[in-house]
């Protein structure tokens, strides 16, 4: 595009093929996504842990930069391959799919950026699958663009899931004082209380042993919530659910080693995690697990998808549609997230 102030593929190249290429999704354009993509690849701390190329549209990158005051101060350049992408100062790498006209507005739902932020996401998924990226970082998309688009799913978790072949994943929020795996989602409460039963309890706290193993804990203290008021309290509140559907898969975990502690009351297990008691907290249900989060941690909360076969990570943020196109959008989460996407890609488990 000519507007777009390019380089050359014959550019200096630093060597950095030791550091991770993270495919960073540009989320929906008429959203925040492109303004917090654009500050956090240029951002030092992000080129010393990995190599980041954007799954996007260039023309949107550069309005982006243009509305931060930053488009005379980076090279956006188009390369058609993670593999061709250099990484010196000032550029920003970015496949370019072409699907966002010029001049789309801001801040307004539209099937054309929910078609394009599904296809990023297909086209990153497509990469990591093939191993030519180590990671996915994602910037927000929005849900009722996605939809009509015709491209039905809650989220990103359930599309990764879907585009991946995965049967089962988890949601997984971090941020610096709290860390929180969801049993349920995007379900209603009753719906989620029914869903709820010892092995997916099971199975996710074993996807969230797994992670934080990953991270670099060799032996994570995972406090599980209940899913009554106090825990249950022994049978006073609710009709016996920790007892029924949570009790069982506990006992089994701690029998191989895992150290699952629990039923917590929520009300509770959240203040003990921020203060170090636990590595990783098990929440039952969607609100259970956000809202202290959110309070705990949004400006540089991450969002991960576990149990995919390929590292997900994404801003703990929604597309913020009041403030899109105007430059004050803040990029903390995604810098957050590109650190753990980096830190994920190079440490194994075992």
């Amino acid at each position: 595009m000519t507007t777009i102030p390019t380089a050359t593929a014959s550019a200096a190249v630093t060597d950095r093929r030791e550091l991770p290429l993270i495919a960073v999704t540009m989320g929906d354009a008429a959203g925040v996504g492109p303004e917090v993509i654009v500050p956090a690849v240029l951002d030092k701390a992000t080129l010393g842990r990995c190599r980041p190329v954007i799954i996007g549209d260039a023309g949107r990158l550069y309005e982006a930069a243009r509305a931060l005051g930053r488009d005379t101060g980076c090279e956006i350049v188009t390369v058609e391959a993670p593999e061709e992408a250099v990484f010196t100062p000032g550029r920003i790498n970015v496949i370019d799919l072409g699907l966002i006209p010029a001049g789309l507005p801001w801040g307004e739902r539209s099937a054309t950026a929910g078609e394009a932020a599904y296809q990023y996401i297909r086209t990153a998924a497509e990469l990591a699958l093939a191993e030519r990226v180590q990671g996915i970082c994602t910037a927000p998309l929005n849900k009722e663009a996605l939809h009509s688009a015709g491209h039905v799913f809650p989220g990103h978790t359930e599309l990764l899931a879907h585009l991946t072949g995965t049967e089962e994943v988890s949601m997984m929020l971090s941020t610096e004082k709290v860390k929180v795996i969801h049993v349920t989602t995007h379900i209603g409460l009753i719906d989620a209380i029914n869903l709820i039963e010892p092995g997916l309890v099971e199975r996710t706290v074993r996807r969230g042993h797994e992670a934080m193993v990953r991270a670099g804990v060799a032996n994570p203290a995972i406090g599980v919530c209940g899913i009554n008021p106090h825990a249950g309290e022994n049978g006073l509140f609710g009709y016996g659910e920790e007892a029924e559907k949570i009790d069982p898969a506990l006992k089994k975990l701690r029998a191989e080693g895992i150290d699952a502690r629990g039923p917590l009351p929520a009300d509770t297990a959240f203040f003990l995690a921020a203060r170090g008691d636990y590595d990783l907290i098990v929440a039952m249900y969607h609100d259970q697990g956000h809202g202290p989060v959110k309070v705990l941690g949004i400006e540089a909360g991450v969002n991960l998808t576990v149990g995919l076969p390929v590292i997900r990570t994404s801003v703990d943020h929604g597309t913020a549609f009041d403030i899109a196109g105007t430059g004050r959008a803040e990029p903390g989460s995604m810098v957050e997230a590109l650190r753990q996407a980096a830190e994920m890609a190079t440490v194994t488990v075992g």
